[in-house]
């Protein structure tokens, strides 16, 4: 059997069909194609397309279909190598954690600017009765706040502020003070403008040089690197910080099964360190410091957020495109689309999670 025999076979249970007509059938330009993902994995499906050796009408679509028929775990290909990685190393230890700012957050703040909401939030939205994304992220910054239970006066700490969205909104709309901690030096300095004025300071600090008392603690998008190894060390910062009558959010995307190890293309090409944690991974890691409050999952509004900021990217590519050059079209397409089509397919969840701190005598009211 030839190998586009083999691929075909695979993508027949996704409903896929190899230079086909339909919106997700994917169309091959390189007969080196099927040999390199047959052996490489989702690692090797993300570089071929990257390098245009295929295309997809409506990538989201085809991801969608591929991970709903489980293909990505018949084709394991080089993920094995990062899951040995994973379990010898700390992928997330403190001296690796500017990593991740410098090579996804710092590579242009006009990227940002062009791809997201007014507010420059880079996280889900909240679409339950927004239409546009400014709204949606607006309802999102709100819902926080609303969360938290903010009142003037408090001090309220964001753990990973990226530029400054919940810091602005929550010092504007509640009269709040706000300490932003992020590891990325592009995000401090255009936060601190942005927030110039307001009862916000923002600084480059890893979470784990925290040793100050706050009203309330807010982590919006900022989990997913903190790694399975490190998951016990933030919850236990988090406690240590936050006053007996507090209350922590925790915004973060999470996956369906415990796993150690990212999929290995987002690894390398996006979010280097990263890891998905599960219900039970979170569960584990803050049993004996919080209580927990309320658990509100609205990962579907994410694939509504990614196709919104992919729409906003190539519509203003011409803008942006003399700092990058055609290979990053590809490749933050390939980014925004296949977590899309994750998302669609239910791959990845979007939870916010309250909780209170162990003995204390705090009364939560959950609301949506």
């Amino acid at each position: 059997m030839d190998l586009k025999q083999t691929t075909q076979e695979l993508l027949n249970h996704a409903d896929v069909k190899i230079n086909g007509k339909r919106p997700w059938d994917i169309k091959v330009k390189n007969p080196k194609f099927y040999a390199r993902v047959l052996s490489g994995g989702t690692l090797a499906l993300g570089e071929s397309y990257m390098d245009g050796w295929w295309d997809c009408k409506h990538l989201d679509q085809f991801i969608d279909r591929v991970l709903r028929a489980k293909l990505d775990t018949k084709i394991k290909g080089k993920m094995v190598l990062s899951v040995i990685k994973a379990k010898l190393t700390n992928q997330q230890r403190k001296s690796k954690a500017h990593e991740i700012g410098k090579k996804h957050y710092d590579i242009g703040n006009d990227l940002y600017k062009h791809m997201l909401d007014k507010r420059l939030t880079y996280t889900c939205g909240y679409w339950k009765k927004a239409k546009t994304l400014n709204q949606a992220q607006d309802e999102k910054l709100d819902l926080l706040c609303k969360k938290l239970k903010l009142k003037p006066g408090l001090k309220v700490l964001d753990i990973g502020c990226g530029w400054g969205s919940f810091a602005k909104f929550a010092a504007e709309k509640y009269k709040v003070k706000v300490v932003g901690i992020t590891v990325s030096q592009e995000q401090v300095d255009l936060a601190k403008k942005r927030c110039k004025g307001l009862d916000v300071e923002i600084r480059l600090q890893d979470y784990r040089d925290l040793d100050e008392p706050f009203d309330r603690i807010v982590s919006v998008g900022m989990f997913e690197h903190v790694g399975q190894k490190n998951y016990k060390t933030f919850f236990k910062v988090a406690n240590s910080c936050l006053k007996n009558d507090g209350l922590f959010l925790l915004h973060t995307i999470g996956g369906n099964r415990s796993q150690t190890s990212v999929e290995p293309w987002i690894d390398k090409y996006i979010f280097p360190n990263g890891l998905l944690p599960s219900a039970k991974q979170v569960t584990r890691a803050y049993e004996g410091l919080f209580i927990l409050e309320d658990w509100h999952n609205f990962g579907t509004y994410y694939d509504k957020t990614l196709m919104a900021w992919h729409k906003n990217f190539n519509k203003n590519w011409d803008k942006i495109k003399r700092n990058y050059d055609k290979g990053f079209k590809r490749m933050w397409n390939y980014y925004l689309l296949s977590c899309a089509g994750s998302f669609r397919a239910h791959e990845n969840q979007l939870w916010q999670i309250v909780f209170s701190k162990y003995g204390s005598q705090v009364d939560y009211e959950s609301l949506r």
